[in-house]
């Protein structure tokens, strides 16, 4: 029997219709800034949809184009600016940068209060410590999804495949925090299948396409495939599609899985960052 494939695109505007209700409930709509270097046409397409999701919700959008050739003095600056701009709750710097500028340096200058993506040390940092303000908003979708799914992760064994800053390492402490026994695994780990066999949870993040294969997941498994790449037969996960999809409970699908719902969590982390401002000021 075939696993349940969870819509991440229907979930997503789930989150959308609740954010929408929650953008109405203010006193003014919350503002997000984006700020897009150099000429990335991927980058460009990510940044025009999540400013069209702002527009849906009521979000208002402040979109900023400095150039691929910026200095990194300059583009200190307009975050800077943007620090300091009391209309912008939320500051979206679109990466990757050039490869003139360093892209964790720059990030590091948001102001964690706007840090909508997560990505600010201050941000990684409340997180370690099970304190989560702003988290990074594709492992926030992950664990969406598996609330969706209706799955227990107090107690349950999850695997975590990838280690990056942007969903690996902060989804693991998500799960933790959940209460989840978690094992996180990456390119180095040693009997990578007999590890993923043990999941009822395995979360793919590597950028490795068709890494976990049939064989590598348990019976009932809820497999959730976060990795997008670009192949001649189009866009493909992590995950063996549909070989793994005859042995999990149930599966993303790549496209329409994690992806909706990390453009979807940008709004939440917009409205919470909008809101914890407003409280501050009071």
């Amino acid at each position: 029997m075939s696993a349940r494939v969870i819509d991440g695109k229907a979930v997503a505007s789930g989150v959308r219709e609740r954010v929408t209700a929650e953008v109405s409930e203010l006193r003014s709509p919350p503002g997000l800034a984006t700020v897009l270097v150099g000429d990335d046409p991927a980058s460009a397409v990510y940044v025009r949809m999540k400013r069209a999701d702002c527009a849906e919700v009521g979000i208002e959008s402040f979109h900023h184009e400095p150039g691929g050739d910026v200095s990194g003095e300059a583009l200190a600056q307009l975050l800077a600016s943007l620090n300091a701009d009391a209309r912008v709750n939320g500051i979206l710097l679109q990466l990757p940068l050039p490869g003139h500028l360093d892209s964790e340096a720059m990030t590091a200058l948001i102001d964690p209060v706007k840090d909508v993506d997560g990505l600010t040390p201050f941000s990684a940092g409340l997180l370690a410590h099970g304190r989560p303000g702003l988290v990074p908003c594709t492992p926030a979708g992950v664990m969406e999804l598996l609330a969706h799914a209706g799955t227990e992760l107090e107690g349950a064994e999850a695997v975590v495949v990838g280690r990056s800053q942007l969903v690996g390492k902060p989804l693991a402490a998500m799960l933790l925090a959940a209460n989840a026994t978690v094992t996180h695994c990456h390119s180095r780990t040693r009997d990578l299948g007999a590890i993923c066999r043990r999941a009822s949870v395995l979360v793919a993040a590597t950028g490795s396409p068709g890494l976990i294969t049939a064989d590598m997941v348990r019976e009932g498994a809820i497999v959730i495939d976060v990795g997008i790449n670009r192949t001649d037969a189009g866009l493909t996960g992590d995950v063996d599609f549909e070989a793994v999809r005859e042995v999990a409970g149930a599966i993303t699908p790549v496209p329409g899985g994690v992806g909706p719902m990390t453009r979807a969590m940008l709004l939440v982390n917009t409205v919470a960052a909008a809101r914890a401002q407003l409280e501050a000021r009071r």
